[in-house]
């Protein structure tokens, strides 16, 4: 993906390279005139080499790339990884390459809306400690792209994508379990009637933080909480503790922007409590 918007950009995509049925199709689909090889050939006919594989393959490519002799000095070399930040591509430094990490901050489906998407989000860059050419190398990348470059030095880049997953992947799961619990009881469009709901509640938690908590919990309505338990463990005990864990977090979020009194805090917690032994 971020070869197509490169390619987009002005940047000439040399050759490209899939392992996986869906790999091979979107680049087919994307980048239908560029040539189709192999990782060390494609490596070796770029001055840019983007590296888009899954987290624990990267280390492993890496290494294979260097041994294969397909890298060298004066190459930019870039992963998409949001785990990792420069040190994986030590290897490719220690030739002479400009090792960055230029991790989108979206969640892409493959197809070609995905490419206005990048315009539309930050990327996370991370270059080598002290080397200021190579941020600004990242940022440009980024700005030709026409997304946000966000600097995230090596240390912090562990719970910059802890925070990211735990957002994005758990909002996917909590959404989905909303919607299976409204089929459960017989409500249909599901997903239709969630829409303008959650949409609003995002709206409210990035405009304004833990004051935009509303509900049972940050309200302090034990007798509603105590019914909620009560279905939930009847009819979707699998539900149950996730629906329990993200209550407790909610009396900490509201307790500590004042939207629930402490003896409110104090009830919900005991009607909680239970759920936990």
């Amino acid at each position: 993906m971020l070869g197509a918007a490169l390619a987009r950009s002005g940047h000439v995509v040399v050759a490209t390279s899939g392992v996986s049925t869906a790999s091979v199709r979107r680049a087919e689909e994307l980048l239908p005139d560029v040539p189709l090889l192999d990782p060390p050939a494609v490596a070796t006919r770029a001055d840019l080499v983007l590296l888009a594989v899954p987290d624990d393959a990267l280390a492993g490519l890496v290494r294979g790339l260097v041994a294969t002799g397909s890298l060298r000095a004066g190459q930019i070399v870039v992963h998409t990884s949001g785990a990792h930040g420069v040190d994986v591509l030590e290897p490719a430094a220690s030739l002479g390459a400009l090792p960055l990490a230029l991790h989108p901050v979206m969640t892409f489906t493959g197809r070609g809306e995905d490419l206005e998407r990048i315009a539309a989000c930050s990327v996370g860059i991370t270059a080598a400690e002290g080397d200021e050419a190579g941020w600004h190398v990242g940022e440009a990348l980024v700005v030709e792209m026409g997304a946000e470059p966000v600097r995230v030095p090596e240390a912090a880049r562990p719970l910059y994508h802890a925070a990211l997953a735990h957002g994005a992947n758990h909002l996917v799961t909590l959404v989905a379990e909303c919607a299976d619990l409204l089929r459960g009881a017989g409500i249909e469009p599901a997903e239709r009637m969630l829409g303008p709901l959650l949409s609003a509640a995002l709206d409210n938690a990035l405009r304004h933080g833990d004051r935009g908590l509303t509900g049972p919990v940050a309200r302090g309505d034990t007798g509603t909480v105590r019914a909620h338990l009560d279905v939930l463990r009847r009819r979707a005990p699998d539900v149950l503790p996730a629906y329990v864990a993200m209550a407790r977090r909610t009396v900490d979020r509201a307790s500590r922007a004042g939207l629930l009194r402490a003896d409110a805090a104090a009830d919900v917690r005991a009607v909680l409590a239970p759920e936990e032994a």
